[in-house]
């Protein structure tokens, strides 16, 4: 019972490493709420009202239908899908680790393992909550189409590495300026209410418009997704390749801050806080 467990090789470590991760991404799905069914359904809620929110304020506008040629909902939510997988993978990532957390002080756990499980468990939660919304509107509703299934889920997939890579460079600077690191990420999350253009059509943007939303790589993923989804629209303006060296850009800072604060990070720090 005392002796430590020492990995015999390196797919030992691997497969070590992987169950770590396993078991502490059922831990974040399960602290939020003691039942894992409520806190589904809770993310579907949120969703749900986020949509319905952004509806009734189009109707109310006098916006009836989609500026794409397809269905008006479907436009909706592919951009707020990508939106909240993005802003609340950063929100858990910046928050997932830290040197004086309990967790931290178990020796297997480490930060890699941490920030990948709070990183798997959002992906988990959206996800599922993507699909569940989906088909209760396809079946409820009226049918649905993707144009290009694969490539939705792959650009889908590149929101949530973009909200990995952001979260990493706040939790490697949390150690050093916590409070401010609270605010820079609700700043974020704020700011893409409005610059990840999920409510607008790039191609339909004046070029005198485009310079205030095309420099945010949430814009162009969010394009790029209703371009495989939708058979009518092939985006113009926007590329996801941008998208894609912005956000590798982002980790090798985030790594770099990281490693930088891993070394000289101690308990003494949050000493005064």
């Amino acid at each position: 019972m005392f002796t430590q467990r020492r990995n015999r090789n390196f797919l030992d470590a691997i497969f070590t490493t992987l169950n770590l991760i396993y078991h502490q991404t059922v831990y974040n799905l399960r602290n939020n709420d003691r039942n894992a069914v409520m806190g589904l359904l809770f993310t579907i809620a949120q969703t749900a009202i986020f949509v319905g929110f952004f509806a009734l304020l189009y109707f109310v506008v006098g916006i009836r239908s989609s500026p794409i040629r397809g269905d008006f909902i479907l436009f909706m939510m592919s951009g707020i899908f990508v939106f909240m997988t993005h802003v609340q993978t950063v929100a858990q990532v910046s928050g997932s680790y830290s040197v004086g957390g309990g967790l931290a002080k178990h020796g297997p756990m480490n930060a890699a393992v941490m920030i990948a499980a709070a990183a798997l468990a959002v992906l988990y939660r959206q996800m599922l909550s993507g699909i569940v919304i989906l088909g209760l509107y396809h079946l409820a509703v009226t049918p649905i189409t993707f144009y290009f299934f694969p490539g939705c889920l792959a650009i889908f997939l590149l929101g949530w590495f973009g909200g990995v890579c952001v979260g990493l460079v706040f939790v490697g600077l949390r150690p050093w300026m916590p409070k401010a690191v609270g605010i820079m990420t609700q700043v974020y999350q704020r700011v893409n209410m409005i610059a990840s253009g999920k409510m607008f059509v790039a191609n339909s943007l004046p070029n005198f418009v485009l310079p205030w939303f095309s420099w945010n790589p949430l814009f162009h993923v969010v394009d790029q997704l209703r371009g495989y989804l939708f058979v009518n629209y092939t985006p113009q303006k926007t590329d996801y390749h941008y998208a894609i060296w912005v956000f590798i850009g982002v980790l090798m800072v985030g790594l770099l801050i990281n490693f930088a604060a891993r070394k000289y990070e101690s308990l003494s720090w949050g000493a005064a806080q």
